[in-house]
């Protein structure tokens, strides 16, 4: 079995992508949502966050603060890179013991900063998700009702953009100039062909 993973910038449209692919029977980890779920389940993450973030980062009902930890990791970078150096690894190994239970030709891992995170090491091929700076900020804007200067803020935590296409075996443009769902179908086919060799 193929693990394919799928990144790109903020607003490139890498969560709609990987949906297009779930539609064709594939599965999809979804990183960002497996890391806050394992925050709140993963006694080892959850012990390491009690550690650094002290135990008012959960609440008297064992659920994650977010916004008590939102308060100190956005506003300080350290402790921000911290953080996910603690989730990163849990959701690493939740990753792998996910794909090793699915039985399709391939798989899918979704995530924003998969090549900041050296979790491309684990893969097979990585799918990069392609689409303008403007697009990508008016998408965001819109998407999450903040200002540019709130998006320029996010995109400046994230590797640049062209740098993650050159690092990407395969590119899809979702520029609203080419028709996204023919490039995944395609996609799609070479990498059937290439786990069925």
């Amino acid at each position: 079995m193929l693990k394919i993973g799928i990144t790109g910038g903020i607003g490139s449209g890498k969560s709609t992508v990987a949906g297009m692919f779930a539609v064709l029977g594939i599965p999809v980890y979804f990183a960002d949502d497996a890391a806050k779920r394992l925050m709140n389940t993963d006694p080892r993450l959850m012990a390491d966050i009690r550690l650094h973030f002290g135990d008012a980062a959960y609440t008297p009902e064992g659920q994650l603060d977010r916004k008590y930890l939102g308060n100190i990791v956005f506003n300080d970078p350290q402790r921000l890179a911290l953080l996910n150096t603690l989730t990163h690894p849990a959701t690493i190994r939740d990753s792998a013991s996910w794909a090793e239970k699915q039985t399709t030709p391939y798989v899918i891992k979704e995530a924003a900063i998969l090549f900041e995170t050296g979790s491309n090491h684990y893969l097979d091929e990585v799918i990069g998700v392609s689409a303008p700076k403007a697009l990508r900020i008016q998408r965001v804007m819109e998407r999450d009702h903040v200002t540019r200067e709130e998006v320029l803020a996010r995109m400046r935590k994230q590797i640049d953009e062209d740098i993650k296409m050159r690092l990407s075996d395969h590119i899809i443009f979702n520029d609203e100039q080419q028709l996204v769902i023919p490039q995944v179908l395609a996609l799609h086919e070479k990498l059937l062909a290439r786990a069925k060799a």
